[in-house]
């Protein structure tokens, strides 16, 4: 990454502004990280909280300019559109049910999108905001990270060259212990709004996981579940929210697959693993040592491949800042999909094709299967784990 595409297509960076992420939230400082790693975009605005007040605040504790630094999100899309200089692409890491409100109104007002997943709470909203970029011909993507590290681009450049055969059998599981206090969260505090199903959805570790791993699947296999048999819950007594998911899958070439997420699994961090297996051999990788990517040939010994190492291939090779042998992790998986985005978002504002590698970050129609997905597995568990197709969603 030594040249700056944005800069050549544009003659400038993209203009950033970001609603939401303000004080305490670690994916907002996250956000604005993966904006600034490769140089494509330079903050210019912001409203970062819901309160008025600490909004501005937050903003200005950035550096954003006070003319600039805005007390709501939708006074910040209409100054913003008027403004000669305004800003190019709007971040959206809010609640979740204001996600469909804030992308809508920013497509509405000419603005590209970066936004957190789910893309909403609900598939009518997601379609709504398909609809709104299909009408547009802007840009959504969807910050599913995980799809930016080097060796997930390598395990799906092998499968698209052939190298795993046929897929026959997925597994994926995220698994995550922050949840699994049982005082988690204080009756007599405050719920936090991922608790609340109003704010955080329908099914709290769906959302919050469980579309992570379902995205993994798509991304490294190019293969759409047909069918789920899903049984979804908590596990900590007296919970009001999931906490837990499992199910089985079908897909539309033949494989299956098992998936279960969690996050009240005690002392576990932030376990993210997959496992697919084709008709010429195995591919295994994990997000707790994301730098190694194993193969297992169905004849021959296991390989490691690792970034910038013997097998490397262009998808994979674009993704990786350092030389072999230095590890690279979750900020910078973010920082590719950010990075991806911004050349997506020049091409099309300069009128010339982006280039194809710089195209499969996790777009609109990502967020909407996910938001299918969830819907499917729920609507499977409350039919005592019955096998559930997702809801068809249309290209366009």
């Amino acid at each position: 990454m030594d040249t700056n595409p944005v800069i050549e297509m544009l003659g400038r960076k993209l203009r950033l502004a970001v609603i939401g992420g303000g004080p305490g939230s670690f994916i907002g400082s996250m956000h604005r990280t993966a904006a600034r790693i490769d140089d494509r975009y330079e903050l210019v605005a912001g409203a970062l909280s819901s309160d008025p007040e600490r909004s501005v605040n937050a903003a200005l504790a950035i550096g954003i300019a006070p003319d600039r630094a805005y007390a709501d999100g939708f006074e910040l899309l209409e100054v913003e559109a008027q403004r000669s200089d305004g800003a190019d692409v709007v971040a959206i890491m809010t609640p979740n049910d204001s996600h469909h409100a804030f992308a809508t109104a920013a497509l509405n007002h000419g603005f590209d999108v970066i936004i957190d997943k789910p893309i909403t709470n609900t598939l009518d909203e997601a379609l709504e905001v398909l609809a709104g970029v299909n009408d547009t011909g802007l840009v959504l993507a969807l910050t599913h990270n995980y799809t930016g590290y080097p060796m997930v681009r390598q395990a799906r450049a092998m499968v698209q060259d052939g190298q795993l055969g046929e897929i026959r059998l997925i597994q994926v599981e995220y698994v995550q212990g922050g949840k699994a206090d049982e005082n988690d969260p204080d009756s007599d505090g405050p719920v936090p709004w991922r608790y609340d199903p109003v704010k955080g959805g329908p099914s709290l570790v769906m959302g919050d996981i469980g579309t992570h791993a379902h995205n993994l699947i798509r991304f490294v296999t190019g293969l759409e579940v047909d069918e789920v048999a899903a049984e979804v819950g908590h596990i900590v007594p007296n919970r009001l929210v999931d906490d837990y998911a499992g199910a089985m899958l079908r897909f539309g070439n033949g494989a299956r697959g098992s998936f279960w997420v969690t996050q009240a699994a005690a002392g576990v961090e932030n376990s993210l693993r997959i496992r697919v297996s084709g008709t010429r051999g195995t591919l295994e990788w994990q997000q707790e040592e994301p730098t190694r990517l194993v193969f297992k040939p169905i004849e021959g010994p296991a390989e490691i491949r690792t970034p910038n190492g013997p097998g490397t291939l262009p998808l994979s090779a674009r993704a990786t800042r350092i030389v072999a042998g230095h590890p690279e992790g979750f900020h910078e998986g973010f920082a590719n999909v950010y990075s991806d985005a911004a050349e997506a978002i020049a091409a099309r504002r300069a009128g010339v094709a982006v280039d194809p590698l710089a195209d499969q970050f996790p777009q609109v129609i990502d967020g909407v299967l996910g938001v299918a997905f969830v819907e499917a597995t729920i609507a499977s568990s409350a039919n005592g784990g019955a096998w559930t197709s997702p809801a068809k969603v249309p290209d366009e």
